[in-house]
């Protein structure tokens, strides 16, 4: 059970990450113009609408899980109310019985959610860089991480230039764009207008929760 959740019709997603077409549907709103978009799907537009709309049933809420540190899990919720639908990235500590929200990828988005560090650090294999990606936004990010993101496209997915296209990723980031991060006390912080990571947002983590979070995703 995963608290804020209870009610709602999750299913574990591990089906769909054998499925080439996932990886750039889960990608989605970092491909924002038509170089990108064809880079990703090809010739599989009509193919990945249809994933898309699976993935998007309202009956049917799949759940990707990343073990992270601290005993925390990243929960990687397809929230699919008719109407409000979004995909949310939460901070998940079944001891505590609690859930953070770290980042919601929709129309009113929030975050970045990690810093590239941090995804590094936590990102274990292919599936989980690219399942954890769209959290990020990273005004440092070095220069091996497209090499790593363009491996995992192409351990992943069929895409025929997955350099090019982890490149245009790193240069979207995202919703949100880029932010710039520092440690604030031992405590991991950020400047993004949009990120609950910010001390100065009014919607902001208290002081314990923003500890909480650094402490699991470093």
């Amino acid at each position: 059970m995963i608290p804020g959740f209870e009610n709602d019709p999750l299913v574990e997603g591990d089906e769909y990450l054998d499925r080439p077409l996932f990886w750039p549907s889960h990608l989605g709103s970092w491909l924002r113009d038509e170089k990108a978009q064809e880079l990703a799907f090809g010739a599989d537009w009509e193919a990945a609408e249809e994933l898309h709309a699976e993935l998007g049933s309202a009956d049917r809420w799949p759940v990707f899980s990343v073990p992270v540190f601290s005993g925390c899990v990243i929960r990687v919720i397809y929230r699919n109310f008719e109407g409000d639908a979004g995909v949310d990235y939460v901070l998940h500590d079944p001891a505590a019985g609690e859930a953070l929200l770290l980042a919601s990828d929709e129309g009113s988005f929030r975050g970045p959610g990690l810093s590239w560090r941090e995804l590094d650090g936590v990102a274990t294999d292919a599936r989980s860089l690219l399942l954890l990606l769209p959290m990020l936004g990273d005004a440092d990010v070095p220069l091996g991480a497209t090499d790593r993101v363009a491996a995992a496209l192409a351990e992943l997915t069929w895409v025929e230039e997955p350099e090019l296209l982890a490149g245009l990723l790193l240069d979207e980031q995202g919703q949100w764009g880029r932010a710039n991060w520092r440690e604030r006390d031992g405590v991991w912080i950020c400047d993004g207008a949009y990120s609950d990571r910010c001390p100065h947002n009014g919607t902001s983590f208290i002081p314990e929760q923003l500890a909480k979070v650094s402490a699991a995703l470093n």
